[in-house]
């Protein structure tokens, strides 16, 4: 059996692992079992009832976090003529087209965020098997796939805090909220927007109940469960 450090196991302590906290509670239990030495990055993990294997049951979707996440994020432009001027002037780190696809393929992977001009994938679809794995392919559904005109938009939502969110293979959903040392009611602003836009990505093919269990965790923490009926409630007024 794996021995558990001194440090996680007073946070483990501060637990009842019975209870099902409140989404505000939750939050602050979490930041409390956060005592790891650097600043750990609060998560959300979902379980739903949905089966990935279905094309009507598959969620995905992207969500703007009004304090963002915590770290500063690289976002990549792939695109050509006008538009890598609008790139560059919009803040992308890096903007281009065969010439950055030529990187990636040699292995260049220093962004966090891509975007592409619908003229672009065609030959993006190249990198499939390298974005794609790393959840880094541009896709329309989620707002990556955009015109021109509309890259200043994308590239401000990607600084600002736009993270995604997908089912994996089993079902779950797994998702940041943020840093360990933001205040407590950033977080809960955080989660509240992230909630409002999973439970309106329910897609028509679930049946039954969608989210199941729901926990939040600090990087090196314990996971604290959270009340399902009350964090499906939370809205953006």
């Amino acid at each position: 059996m794996t021995s558990r450090s001194k440090r996680y196991s007073e946070a483990v302590a501060l637990l009842d692992r019975d209870a099902r906290y409140d989404p505000a509670e939750a939050i602050d239990l979490t930041k409390k079992t956060a005592k790891a030495r650097f600043d750990e990055t609060v998560e959300l993990h979902l379980r739903t009832g949905a089966d990935p294997r279905y094309a009507d049951q598959m969620v995905r979707g992207v969500a703007v976090l009004p304090h963002g996440v915590g770290k500063p994020v690289r976002v990549l432009v792939f695109c050509q003529g006008e538009a890598e001027s609008i790139a560059r002037e919009a803040g992308a780190d890096f903007s281009g087209g065969d010439e950055l696809i030529r990187e990636i393929q040699g292995g260049f992977l220093g962004f966090d965020v891509s975007i592409a001009t619908p003229d672009m994938m065609g030959r993006v679809g190249r990198l499939g098997r390298i974005l794609g794995r790393r959840g880094l392919m541009p896709n329309p559904r989620t707002g990556t796939v955009v015109q021109a005109e509309d890259i200043p938009r994308a590239v401000s939502d990607a600084k600002r805090g736009r993270v995604e969110f997908r089912l994996d293979r089993t079902g779950l959903i797994h998702v940041p909220i943020g840093k360990a040392s933001f205040e407590d009611d950033k977080l809960m602003d955080n989660l509240t927007t992230l909630m409002d836009n999973i439970v309106r990505a329910r897609p028509p093919g679930v049946k039954g109940q969608y989210i199941r269990t729901a926990h939040l965790t600090a990087t090196m923490g314990p996971s604290v469960s959270v009340d399902v009926d009350r964090l499906s409630s939370l809205r953006v007024e």
